[in-house]
């Protein structure tokens, strides 16, 4: 018996366009509404990959959400275990730890879509901050969640 596809949403080529720019805003140092360019080595070809994302803070620890789900950049970190964070000339490195626990996605989850909702809610399949923990336990599986340790 085959294992399911990992849930993931491709982006389209306005929704790629925008990132791009967004991408290029954070390597110049604008950062709209908190957002980061990640740097992540390839795990096939080795070379650095470049998408624009949402650091996001809760409880005092640094995450990174894949409102899109298991995409190419996740496989990625998954490899790597860390790459960069760039807003213009300041780089934090860091490593990850990806959390598997439901429940404790599900906190992250929620705090994410409250401060992004207005962003990815549509990648969520209905499930937005206001959910039930059951929801967004179920929801947590779709959506990589990685704790960030900057290193540099």
């Amino acid at each position: 018996m085959n294992a399911p596809t990992p849930h993931y949403i491709q982006a389209g080529r306005l929704e790629t366009r925008f990132n791009s720019l967004f991408g290029k805003l954070a390597r110049l140092g604008i950062s709209l509404a908190g957002t980061a360019e990640l740097s992540v080595r390839g795990r096939t070809s080795g070379t650095m990959q470049r998408i624009p994302v949402n650091p996001h803070t809760f409880e005092g620890a640094q995450y990174l959400v894949s409102a899109r789900g298991h995409s190419q950049w996740v496989r990625n970190m998954r490899v790597a275990g860390g790459g960069e964070l760039r807003v213009g000339r300041k780089v934090r490195a860091f490593t990850v730890t990806e959390l598997t626990d439901p429940a404790e996605k599900a906190a992250v989850l929620r705090a994410y879509l409250e401060k992004w909702g207005w962003e990815v809610n549509r990648f969520f399949q209905g499930v937005t901050a206001k959910s039930t923990d059951a929801e967004l336990r179920a929801a947590a599986g779709d959506h990589p969640v990685f704790r960030i340790t900057v290193t540099g």
